[in-house]
């Protein structure tokens, strides 16, 4: 899993990592940002939260943090203008998930997001969701053009961990299409 989500990253892919509260995401994401520091630091990350939790070491960085007056969808329209190489979100909960997926699928792919769910095809569900807070226009083939990888951690009484990592190919008209990426 770690060597797929790590030639993910250098194949400039797209990661929504999803899981219940305290099960990880953030953790995972963080190292997966600290893999794109290391591997790709030439890349201009910009990295949008509303709570101080992602972590970054990449030099070429810009941390923006939603406020009571500035929130994450104003903050992901103005990223455009910062150009960045990748986008990463923490927390995607609301409208800003459109602007996301817009980004991605227009010149900034290879960035990570976080939502709630409980499995990596909620996930996807999910997202859908949050994509219809902003349009009723049907955003599934969107969707499925803009995220390349699920990663689902959960939290068990052993630790947490990876529990699904599902590759997503594309939309049939009806459901995702998916694969599972076995250990």
């Amino acid at each position: 899993q770690a060597a797929e989500l790590g030639r993910a990253i250098l194949a400039r892919e797209n990661v929504l990592v999803v899981g219940g509260t305290s099960s990880g995401k953030t953790t995972l994401t963080n190292a997966l940002i600290e893999h794109m520091a290391r591997e790709v630091p030439g890349d201009r990350l910009v990295i949008i939260e509303d709570l101080a939790e992602i972590q970054c070491s990449a030099p070429n960085r810009v941390m923006l943090r939603a406020t009571d007056t500035v929130d994450m969808l104003r903050l992901l329209k103005a990223t455009m203008r910062l150009r960045p190489d990748r986008i990463v979100v923490g927390e995607v909960r609301g409208a800003e998930a459109l602007a996301l997926i817009k980004a991605w699928n227009t010149g900034h792919p290879g960035g990570a997001a976080t939502v709630h769910a409980n499995d990596a095809r909620s996930g996807l569900l999910r997202l859908e969701n949050l994509v219809a807070e902003a349009t009723a226009a049907p955003m599934q083939r969107t969707i499925a053009a803009a995220v390349n990888l699920v990663v689902f951690v959960e939290k068990t009484p052993a630790g947490r961990r990876v529990r699904e990592l599902v590759r997503v190919h594309g939309y049939d008209g009806r459901d995702y299409t998916t694969s599972c990426i076995e250990d």
